[in-house]
């Protein structure tokens, strides 16, 4: 396990820094972000992605199932341009809340069980020029179960096997050692990981456009984790398939249409 999962601090920090150089000026490719966006954040957890839209004036919005990263965030975000929710968002009424330009979702995807209802409920909070920008890790890439997280030193470093069938996957686990409920963590992400071509499936169902979409070799975040450049996958290795493999972070920004 690193350090980064057990420090709020830093996990903080990395998706400020990840999210102000990367994300925001994909973002902005496509539509504006500014002091007149408002901007909401489902599955904000802490707030580190919000503090750069706090920084630039934006009208922000963030909701969170856990009350203690709620917590966190209200003590991280001291601005007047912020609203922290811990709430389900299924539990949200859209009127409650202004109409969203940009609607985003960082590393939440891969962790919902109702992926579907979740695509088609979201666009009731936009207006009808806004969009939505998902980011997730593919279900596929070395390390889509997550077991980076695993107090193992080889388990946490050995990429794929998350991939195997449960009982091997579950006997490997316990063989290293895994607690029992760290084990039923890593098997509910194994129930929740998105593929790519899922993801695709489930936007296209639910009345979505692609604006732009961006497969990542190397994901943006593991500059500030890993000191590693990030590197978009080449034309050659986006095959339907292989990509679903070599892709360690999906960008896409949508729109209802």
């Amino acid at each position: 396990m690193q350090k980064r999962h057990l420090d709020k601090d830093l996990y903080f920090q990395e998706q400020c820094i990840t999210t102000t150089k990367y994300m925001i000026p994909y973002i902005q490719d496509v539509v504006p972000v500014n002091r007149e966006t408002v901007v909401l954040e489902v599955g904000c957890g802490e707030g580190g992605n919000l503090l750069p839209f706090c920084r630039m004036g934006c009208r922000c919005v963030g909701i969170d199932l856990a009350r203690t990263r709620i917590d966190y965030g209200k003590s991280k975000l001291p601005f007047d341009n912020v609203t922290l929710i811990c709430k389900d968002i299924h539990d949200v009424d859209p009127g409650d809340l202004p109409a969203f330009d940009l609607i985003f979702s960082r590393d939440v995807l891969e962790h919902l069980h109702e992926q579907e209802r979740f695509a088609g409920f979201i666009k009731k909070f936009l207006k009808p020029t806004g969009v939505i920008f998902f980011a997730f890790p593919p279900w596929y890439m070395p390390f889509g179960g997550h077991q980076q997280g695993i107090k193992h030193r080889l388990l946490s470093r050995l990429p794929f096997y998350h991939v195997l069938p449960t009982p091997l996957y579950v006997m490997m686990l316990r063989a290293g050692g895994v607690p029992e409920d760290y084990i039923a963590a890593l098997l509910e992400i194994k129930q929740t990981g998105i593929s790519i071509r899922r993801f695709k499936k489930i936007i296209n169902a639910r009345g979505y456009h692609v604006l732009k979409e961006t497969y990542w070799l190397v994901n943006p975040n593991y500059e500030t984790k890993f000191h590693l450049t990030p590197r978009k996958l080449r034309a050659l290795c986006r095959i339907p398939g292989l990509r679903e493999f070599l892709t360690t972070c999906y960008y896409c920004i949508v729109r209802p249409g």
